[in-house]
């Protein structure tokens, strides 16, 4: 059966999960490009380097500065980053509040052995240590989300890439 999430206009869409868990592309195959906000394009926008660590500061400020100005427009948001420190879930749930946006978080609990696969396949790969992290990162984040005071927060499997987001004008 497949999940149907609805949500107004002015949400701010967060998704989280591991390297490697179909954010991106899930992303992609629903939203137009401009509604999305990518920590990697950030970051490829900084340097010319999506993988370069060494700039997630400038990345994260620039991606904070968009989604800022994106819901100022009222525009519909997605933030795509893994999200997966609670710390990084608390400062977009304050954007989103500070905005008057709903606050919509979806977890991306993809299995590990899905995650190292598809990194293999990727051009530009993460490798196993970083999606390890990410996965028991990932476990943490299964247990304080609902606590978080999202307005939604939902969980997808792998049986769940074909869900459906609608947003309602």
């Amino acid at each position: 059966m497949t999940i149907k999430i609805t949500v107004p206009r002015r949400t701010l869409l967060v998704l989280c999960g591991p390297a490697g868990s179909g954010k991106s592309t899930f992303a992609a195959q629903r939203f137009i490009p401009t509604s999305i906000v990518s920590s990697d394009y950030c970051r490829a926008m900084i340097c010319d380097d999506e993988t370069n660590q060494r700039v997630n500061r400038d990345t994260f400020g620039l991606f904070d500065y968009i989604i800022q100005k994106r819901m100022y427009l009222g525009r519909f948001t997605v933030a795509d980053s893994t999200a997966l420190h609670a710390a990084a879930r608390r400062k977009l749930r304050a954007l989103s509040r500070r905005s008057g946006y709903y606050g919509c978080l979806l977890i991306f609990n993809t299995p590990l052995e899905v995650c190292l696969a598809r990194d293999k396949l990727r051009q530009r790969m993460v490798g196993e240590q970083v999606i390890a992290y990410h996965f028991d990162l990932l476990q943490r984040a299964l247990l304080d989300a609902p606590s978080e005071g999202w307005e939604q927060a939902h969980v997808l499997g792998a049986d769940d890439m074909d869900a459906e987001i609608e947003v309602m004008e």
